[in-house]
């Protein structure tokens, strides 16, 4: 790590952009300091003076976690401030302990921007949250569904009694094992960063206590995010629907919009424009061996 971007020069960096009135402080006539002197933040903080200089010229490379915490209260860092200050000093970042389902209104704002593209939001523990007309009109309109039973986890693995469904019409993948495998190591990232979160909990014990193949992938240990995948829709009135799914993901809260597209100039995307037509329409039966 250079000079510039070790720990030390991005505490002066973050001392020096604090102004005293920002933290309740008298400015005084004669400052040469453009910031906070070293003595401000070490009372701000609760830490010694002597420690901050060792942190800011590169004796002490490795603070406490307690230590961090009060310098980044102190500093007034934002979260993303925040976590870097803890991985300069060699530590994890903390995380939120529970799962997310508030939409921020950065994401809200987007989201209506995607017009009639099929558009859905899911928890990290991949529960539906949020969906489109034209999902709906694609997929079949889930808000009938009991919204713990509108998860994907559930919706790939069953166990008894399970009517798991994220959407209403049969559902092809390309690859059922990737995609199976994606989903159990997305899951398994999500208990590290949420222990306490007993939605999620309880949806992990569930499934491996009643699903086989769940618990043969949850024992392999991977651990990765939900990449893109191509499903085919059986759309009643419709038919078949080829679409590319991606998956984007929020790194603050977790949370992943789900995005339906097809292939500019083929057959599939007339398709899918003769479904946002058509609308949502009544359900149909649907056998538990098909997901979305």
């Amino acid at each position: 790590m250079s000079e510039e971007t070790g720990l030390g020069p991005t505490l002066r960096a973050w001392r020096d952009r604090l102004s005293p009135a920002a933290v309740g402080l008298p400015a005084g006539r004669k400052r040469r300091a453009r910031g906070l002197r070293r003595e401000e933040l070490s009372e701000l903080a609760g830490i010694s003076v002597d420690y901050v200089i060792r942190l800011e010229q590169g004796r002490a490379t490795r603070p406490s976690p307690q230590v961090v915490a009060s310098l980044a209260r102190a500093l007034q860092l934002n979260r993303e401030e925040r976590d870097h200050l803890y991985r300069l000093a060699g530590l994890r970042p903390p995380s939120d302990r529970h799962i997310v389902d508030h939409i921020p209104p950065g994401m809200q704002r987007v989201l209506t921007r995607l017009g009639e593209t099929p558009a859905a939001v899911f928890a990290a523990d991949w529960r539906l949250i949020w969906w489109n007309r034209a999902w709906s009109a694609v997929l079949g309109d889930p808000s009938g569904i009991d919204p713990e039973d509108r998860n994907l986890v559930k919706a790939h693995f069953p166990v008894p009694g399970d009517c798991g469904r994220v959407g209403l019409w049969p559902v092809v993948l390309r690859d059922r094992e990737s995609t199976g495998r994606a989903i159990v190591a997305d899951l398994r990232r999500a208990s590290a960063k949420y222990p306490d979160d007993p939605r999620l909990s309880a949806l992990i014990e569930r499934t491996l206590a009643g699903n086989a193949r769940f618990a043969q992938l949850w024992r392999e240990g991977a651990v990765a995010g939900h990449p893109e995948d191509r499903k085919t829709v059986i759309r009643p009135g419709v038919g078949e629907i080829t679409l590319d799914c991606d998956v984007l993901t929020d790194t603050d809260t977790d949370l992943k919009v789900v995005i339906f597209t097809a292939e500019p100039g083929s057959e599939d995307e007339s398709r899918l424009k003769l479904a946002l037509v058509a609308g949502a329409v009544p359900s149909m039966t649907i056998t538990q061996t098909e997901e979305t």
